[in-house]
């Protein structure tokens, strides 16, 4: 099968000093890409001395970034995307590959429980948005957020102006293969302790969980958010009169059940046109993006 390795990496000298004897001898065939995102340490001597192509980037431009590189750069019918930290088993690959044989555009390798996350906060946040990416695509999403996945290159392609430059790369590219209607599959992986320090920073990253939570949304379906939503403020609203008319017997809506009886309608008419902008997204994704 021909394959690219695209792993983006920021000052992961000894996590690649790990990682890539095993790809190249597992895999000496394979296209094996390492982006440096702005690092300060040893990472591109250690890609060099092992026979990766490097692409460098003159500053930090962000985990999603380092994929567009990588992605553009990729010449395999499939790209394997993974961490440089160590943490991915480049045997796994061998499995994703045999999933995607079965006729999937994307295979994503799913974390297990909290032992396989690096600390509780990211766990407790994960199970949140697979959660959520469960009930919005009606299938069970075990692991929406990792890093080690399979994809066909061209269909990767013509969704790279929906990616983001952080690191929620694997939530958009994820939502956007459903929404598109393409087949995503799911594989369990063990994962080590990561080799060096963590990039996520827990405040800056925790509003970072806000926005991908109504990112998902957007993605997918928006009116599958924001018509329940619609409904509650404008179902408040009614059950607020309700109360104004057991109480003092007057039928006149008061202020404040106008006020959300008018929001609910409001957010429906949003969610009604953030839906039409949505399917405009995705009316050119089986176009060749190398046309």
């Amino acid at each position: 099968m021909d394959i690219s390795i695209v792993i983006p990496a920021k000052n992961e000298e000894e996590g690649l000093r790990k990682t890539l004897p095993k790809l190249v001898e597992a895999y000496p065939e394979a296209e094996l890409i390492v982006i440096d995102d702005g690092s300060t340490d040893g990472t591109k001597q250690v890609c060099q001395q092992h026979g990766a192509k490097v692409i460098s980037h003159s500053y930090s431009k962000g985990n999603g970034a380092a994929i567009k590189s990588g992605a553009r750069a990729a010449t395999g019918d499939i790209i394997v995307f993974m961490d440089g930290d160590g943490q991915h088993d480049p045997e796994d690959i061998a499995r994703l590959l045999e999933k995607m044989d079965e006729g999937y555009d994307m295979v994503v390798g799913a974390r297990g429980g909290l032992s396989d996350q690096a600390s509780v906060a990211r766990w407790g946040a994960n199970s949140v948005y697979n959660r959520l990416a469960s009930w919005m695509v009606n299938k069970e999403i075990p692991d929406l957020t990792s890093g080690f996945r399979a994809v066909r290159r061209k269909k990767f392609l013509s969704f790279l102006y929906l990616l983001p430059n952080g690191f929620s790369y694997p939530t958009t590219s994820t939502m956007a293969f459903f929404r598109a209607g393409y087949s995503v599959g799911f594989i369990p992986i063990k994962v080590f302790q990561r080799v060096g320090k963590s990039h996520i920073n827990l405040v800056r990253d925790g509003v970072r969980f806000f926005l991908i939570i109504f990112k998902i949304g957007t993605l997918y379906s928006p009116l599958k958010v924001y018509f329940p939503t619609a409904v509650g403020v404008a179902g408040i609203g009614f059950l607020n009169y309700l109360l104004a008319w057991a109480t003092s017997g007057s039928l006149r809506f008061t202020n404040m059940s106008s006020v959300l009886v008018l929001a609910g309608m409001i957010i429906f008419l949003m969610g009604l046109l953030s839906e039409q902008l949505t399917n405009l997204q995705y009316k050119d994704v089986d176009s060749d993006p190398e046309d």
